[in-house]
C-alpha cells in the first residue's frame, strides 16, 4: 500500500513539475506582467466594480418589453434576463439529454455493430469540438439575434457532450443483462428501454441536472454574441464601461447557479440513498447529520 502511495505522489509532483515547465515556457519566462496585479484588482475593484447597481435588480427597466407587474423586481432587467437564460438552458437541456440518449444508443459499441457507433461517434464529437459560444455565433447568422441562436447552439453542443458521457455508461453495463434481453428477441429500442435505462437511470439523472447548470452558466455567456439572456445585457453594459452594471448580473448569476446546485443535490439525494427516501428534507441534504437531528428536536 505504501509503495503504490508512494508512486502517486511520485506521478503527481511530477506532473505538477511538468506543468510548471510549461507554463514558464508560456510565458516566455516574463513573470513581470504579475508584478502589481493586486493593486491593480483593488483599484479596479473600487473605482468600477463596486457598489454594484442594485436598481438593476430591484428597479422595473425602462424599456421593452413591457412589464405590466406592480413590483419593480419582476420587471427589472436582472430578473428579466436571467429568467430568459434559465428558460433557454431548461429548454436546451431537456431536447439536448433527449437527443443525447437517442444517439449514444447507437454510439455503443455493445449496442450497435461497428458500421453504426462509428459515425454516430463522429457525429457527437463533431457537435462537442466546437464551443457553445461558436455554435452560437453560427445560429445568429442562420435565424438571427435572440434567444432562439442560443437554445440550438446549446441543444447541439448538449447533444455531443452528453452522448459521449451516456456512450461510455453503456459500455460499462454488464454483459449478462444485455445477453439475455438479445436471447429473449428484444430489439434495439426494446434493449435501450427495458435494459439500458433501468441500469443507468441513476447516471443520467446526474448528468442532466449538471448539464442544465453547465447550460444556464454558458447561456449566460452567449448573450456576448446576441444569443439572448442576461449575457445580452452583460454585452451593453460591458459595451458602455458599466462595470458595476457587469457586477450586479454577476451576483446574480452566482446567487443562481448556488441555488440551482442545492437543488440538484437535493434531487440526487433521493436516488443516491435509497434507504432514506420518504425522509429527505432540504435540510437533511445540506446539513450535517448531527445538526439536523438537533433542528428537529427543537
Amino acid at each position: 500500500m505504501s509503495v503504490k502511495l508512494n508512486k502517486v505522489w511520485l506521478i503527481s509532483i511530477s506532473l505538477v513539475f511538468f506543468s510548471l515547465i510549461i507554463l514558464n515556457n508560456l510565458v516566455r519566462g516574463d513573470w513581470g506582467d504579475l508584478s502589481g496585479g493586486l493593486g491593480n484588482l483593488v483599484k479596479f475593484w473600487n473605482t468600477e466594480l463596486w457598489p454594484p447597481e442594485w436598481s438593476l435588480i430591484f428597479e422595473a427597466q425602462s424599456e421593452p418589453p413591457n412589464c405590466k407587474v406592480e413590483i419593480g423586481f419582476f420587471c427589472s432587467k436582472a430578473y428579466t434576463g436571467m429568467l430568459e437564460t434559465l428558460k433557454m438552458a431548461f429548454v436546451a437541456t431537456i431536447f439536448g439529454f433527449i437527443g443525447a440518449i437517442l444517439f449514444s444508443s447507437f454510439a455503443a459499441k455493445n449496442l450497435v455493430p461497428r458500421f453504426i457507433f462509428v459515425p454516430t461517434r463522429l457525429f457527437l464529437a463533431l457537435t462537442r469540438s466546437l464551443p457553445s459560444i461558436i455554435w452560437a455565433i453560427i445560429f445568429v447568422i442562420v435565424v438571427g439575434i435572440g434567444p432562439l441562436a442560443g437554445v440550438l447552439a446549446m441543444i447541439l453542443y448538449t447533444i455531443g457532450y452528453l452522448g459521449k458521457l451516456q456512450y461510455e455508461e453503456i459500455e460499462g453495463i454488464n454483459r449478462e443483462p444485455l445477453e439475455a434481453a438479445r436471447a429473449m428477441g428484444l430489439n434495439h429500442s426494446e434493449i435501450v428501454s427495458k435494459v439500458v435505462l433501468p441500469e443507468s437511470g441513476n447516471t443520467f439523472l446526474s448528468q442532466l441536472l449538471f448539464m442544465f447548470e453547465y447550460n444556464v452558466r454558458h447561456g449566460t455567456v452567449l448573450g456576448l454574441v446576441g444569443a439572448g439572456g442576461i449575457g445580452l445585457h452583460i454585452d451593453r453594459a460591458m459595451e458602455l464601461n458599466l462595470y458595476n452594471h457587469v457586477m450586479t448580473y454577476l451576483i446574480v448569476i452566482f446567487a443562481v447557479i448556488v441555488i440551482i446546485d442545492f437543488l440538484s443535490l437535493f434531487i440526487r439525494s433521493f436516488v443516491t440513498d435509497e434507504s432514506e427516501i420518504g425522509n429527505k428534507s432540504l435540510l437533511s441534504v445540506l446539513l450535517p447529520a448531527s445538526m439536523t437531528q438537533r433542528l428537529k428536536k427543537k
